[in-house]
């Protein structure tokens, strides 16, 4: 079945964790849409790999911590110095280690749901007044179905992602009078490689609780982010799609 063809025609779009994975997936069919893109990753490496190939005029790229408010500020100025946000796709995560609560380094811990939480809440308080002021805005928040089930061994991952999703619900019906819509996606485990900073057990049992057998794939997920991410979305916010091959209860 062939792609659907989305106008992302003279829209912006910065995509947080955009080198790899998702990331860099949502940003080729962005640019194969019409949109200009500007990802945000902390591997310098993979956004020089990433650059040369989308190999796209109208591909940027800055390094970026989004767990630090202060990077994500000048970044975020660099940018509306010339031109409006229009689409924010907050998708940079880390899993952490496979671990039990009690056992979890507290240091490790505080970094995961830094990244996976507070990165989201930085990009979003800088990116948000520049929607405003235009009044349009998508903003997409890359969660998990973990953030909604909890996962054993994983309460770091499970509280960045849960968290994200109360942002979402909150910051959606914050805007919800302008023409800027805020949702959250909860994929279950999908072939990118953030599955090998997990062990084969827990990797073999997350698969175990999808219905239809397989993980996602990342094309199937560049899908949905496109039409929350469109003009054609305009009445859906403050929600949580779901993308978990069944596993979802809710």
């Amino acid at each position: 079945m062939g792609k659907i063809k989305f106008n992302f025609e003279n829209k912006t779009a910065v995509i947080t964790g955009g080198a790899q994975g998702f990331g860099l997936d949502i940003a080729k069919r962005f640019l194969n849409s019409g949109a200009k893109v500007i990802i945000w990753d902390v591997d310098t490496k993979m956004i020089e790999k990433s650059e040369k190939n989308l190999n796209n005029t109208n591909l940027k790229s800055a390094v970026v911590d989004v767990s630090n408010y202060e990077e994500v500020v000048n970044a975020t100025n660099n940018i509306i110095k010339n031109s409006n946000i229009d689409i924010l796709i907050n998708n940079a995560g880390i899993t952490g280690p496979t671990n039990t609560l009690w056992e979890y380094d507290i240091e490790i811990w505080k970094k995961v749901v830094n990244i996976n939480l507070m990165g989201t809440f930085n990009c979003c308080r800088a990116i948000v007044p520049n929607m405003i002021k235009n009044n349009y805005g998508r903003i997409v928040n890359v969660a998990s179905v973990a953030g909604k089930d909890g996962n054993a061994n994983a309460s770091a991952y499970s509280v960045g992602k849960a968290g994200a999703i109360g942002l979402t619900k909150s910051l959606g019906k914050e805007l919800a009078d302008k023409n800027i819509a805020v949702n959250a996606v909860t994929p279950a485990g999908a072939k990118t490689r953030i599955l090998d900073q997990m062990t084969k057990e827990h990797v073999q049992t997350m698969l175990s609780k999808v219905p239809r057998g397989r993980f996602l794939e990342v094309e199937e997920f560049t899908s949905l982010v496109c039409w929350l991410s469109s003009e054609e979305n305009t009445f859906s916010t403050a929600a949580v799609f779901d993308i978990s091959g069944g596993r979802s209860t809710y």
